[in-house]
């Protein structure tokens, strides 16, 4: 119908002009299509949007296998915020009331009790209601099938007792900021002062208050920390610092400050450090790998254009982030028969984490833009600087599109700076026309797309695959740079924090047994992702006693009601080698005494 015969041959296209201009066609007419995709599943007036009240997002129209009927607060925040940018920089001057429907309908889901609670004893938390705003009081366990039923009966029990999510809270309160600062530059600070901000205060006092409390992944799957959790969590409570000085609430103010630096400290616990293939653990819980697209949504969701190439805050051109994205789309290689034979610089279905299985575990449409909105975004930073940087770090991300670059500053006037850039923007756009070969002629985006023959599955016309796809375009043609710091630039890890989630304080002696055996010169560290492991720091690791070999032993006091990772590391005149993957990991009890046997890998 339109230009996916052409983006079918992506691979093979000599001309990159060509290439460029099908990608080009693509972007301008599945970008109508998405934004009616969107428009469709918000009530009350969306074609698609199955009797839902005025401002609510209706996650998908698909009633069975799986019903999708319901509005979350993670994916209706993250579609508003989507919606208000294009509102506040002039793209659709036409959203306003829909903002505004958004508004009133977000106002009485706050207000409404819930199985999390009331909005005084943790109601704000929960992910799901009705599209009606009333509370919804069944499991929300994803359906699975066949083999997969006893996971399934596993989920549906965490789900029915564990803590709610904390991520919509976060998002939320940045899709009403982002709102309130077009209100006020055009001098209606009234009602920011009088609506908004209560609004965004209960938000950003759930998230002060219970930021260090594990609870649901992203994906309402395992009880964990996230990565994007916090990250969201920390841009909040950041943007909220500034716009509660701007209205004069600065009895806010501090605890924010404090909680935000404190977020800042815990996401510098997610790096998980493994050589060329070190990133970014979207989970700590779960027994996976942690290899999630959780961390390059943190990345392209907390994205500040001001901040460079920051690795602390983790935006999307950091030596981190880079190298985070390099061993996630890897992850995917021999995952997906769709992957099959491309070669290493070639686009590759991506999907939620390698470890999936929820409906076959195959490609998602989010994760697929994900990956090309980072590189846009990492781009725009370089070409706003006129350089970029390769590290020793971001080096196996940057030696995919130039064998024989050396770690160093490339400015714009150089050979390998032009280099690098066109082939990167070709290397994102190939992941644009990945998503195009597998949209279907009507320009509908479901959830997944099957993982050997690419065909659309479960929830059709998903609202977060058109609000993704729509993000991804508007960072390929630029429009992003518009938006405002969120106040990343300039920010660093404070030396005093608060970093585990719900140690409160108190801590539990946890005894460390490794049985390894070692050559002369050679000796056994720990470390891992608490404070007190020195936060897989090799050059801060943790000697263990010897004095009952082949067992090294040590004691560690580490914070209550926590979940730890670590690992073991050899060590011999400098030289640190790592003990095999998955990091080992372990839940601290409320009190007591824990004693570990474990055996190097």
């Amino acid at each position: 119908m339109r230009l996916f015969a052409v983006c079918l041959q992506f691979l093979g296209l000599a001309n990159i002009s060509t290439f460029s201009q099908s990608i080009d066609s693509y972007v301008a007419t599945e970008g109508i299509i998405a934004k009616s995709g969107v428009l469709a599943n918000i009530g009350s007036n969306g074609a698609k949007s199955q009797g839902a009240l005025p401002g609510v997002v209706v996650a998908s129209p698909s009633t069975t296998d799986p019903d999708y009927v319901f509005t979350w607060t993670r994916d209706s925040s993250l579609v508003f915020k989507m919606l208000v940018d294009q509102f506040a920089t002039g793209i659709d001057p036409s959203l306003r009331g829909l903002i505004d429907e958004f508004v009133s309908a977000e106002a009485t889901l706050q207000q409404t009790s819930n199985p999390s609670g009331s909005i005084s004893t943790g109601g704000l938390g929960e992910p799901k209601y009705n599209v009606d705003l009333t509370a919804f009081t069944g499991p929300w366990g994803r359906p699975q099938r066949g083999e997969e039923d006893l996971i399934l009966k596993k989920i549906v029990f965490f789900l029915l007792i564990c803590p709610p999510k904390k991520d919509g809270p976060a998002l939320r309160a940045t899709a009403l900021i982002t709102y309130s600062n077009w209100l006020i530059s055009n001098s209606n600070t009234t009602f920011v002062s009088s609506t908004l901000w209560p609004m965004i205060k209960l938000d950003l006092d759930y998230v002060s208050l219970n930021w260090n409390l594990t609870t649901f992944d992203l994906w309402e799957e395992i009880d964990s920390s996230s990565f994007f959790t916090s990250a969201v969590q920390h841009r909040a409570l950041r943007e909220g610092i500034t716009l509660a000085s701007t209205l004069g609430q600065s009895s806010s103010i501090s605890s924010y400050a404090t909680q935000a630096d404190n977020i800042l400290c815990f996401m510098q616990s997610f790096w998980h450090p493994a050589g060329s293939s070190s990133f970014m653990t979207g989970n700590t819980g779960g027994g996976r790998s942690g290899i999630d697209v959780n961390a390059a949504l943190a990345s392209i969701h907390t994205f500040d254009a001001d901040a460079g190439c920051d690795a602390i805050t983790f935006q999307p051109c950091s030596d981190k982030a880079l190298l985070n994205l390099l061993t996630y789309v890897e992850s995917f290689r021999d995952v997906f028969g769709l992957n099959s034979g491309l070669a290493n610089n070639a686009a590759l279905a991506t999907g939620r984490y390698p470890e999936d299985v929820y409906m076959g575990g195959n490609p998602w449409y989010i994760a697929t833009f994900a990956v090309a909105e980072q590189l846009y975004d990492a781009l725009q930073v370089w070409s706003n600087e006129a350089s970029l940087t390769v590290t020793s770090l971001s080096l196996p991300f940057f030696a995919l599109f130039n064998s024989s670059v050396t770690p160093g500053i490339y400015a714009s006037s150089s050979t390998t700076f032009t280099t690098l850039t066109t082939a990167i923007k070709s290397y994102a756009d190939s992941y644009i026309a990945l998503a195009a070969k597998y949209t279907p002629e009507s320009g509908g985006l479901a959830e997944q797309y099957d993982r050997n023959n690419g065909t659309p599955l479960s929830a059709v016309d998903l609202t977060w695959s058109y609000a993704s796809a729509l993000t991804a375009f508007e960072a390929r043609n630029g429009s992003n740079s518009q938006f405002a710091s969120w106040g990343a630039k300039g920010l660093s890890v404070p030396a005093t924090c608060v970093t585990e989630a719900g140690g409160d304080g108190q801590t539990v002696q946890v005894t460390f047994n490794v049985d390894a055996e070692t050559v002369l010169g050679e000796n056994i560290f720990l470390t891992g992702s608490a404070d007190a492991l020195s936060v897989w720091s090799t050059n801060d690791a943790l000697l263990m006693s010897s004095a009952n070999y082949p067992t090294w032993s040590i004691t560690v006091g580490l914070p209550i009601n926590t979940i730890v990772q670590y690992k073991y590391i050899r060590i011999n005149d400098g030289s640190a080698t790592w003990e095999s993957d998955p990091n080992n990991q372990i839940t601290i009890p409320a009190s007591g005494i824990l004693a570990l046997t474990d055996t190097w890998r």
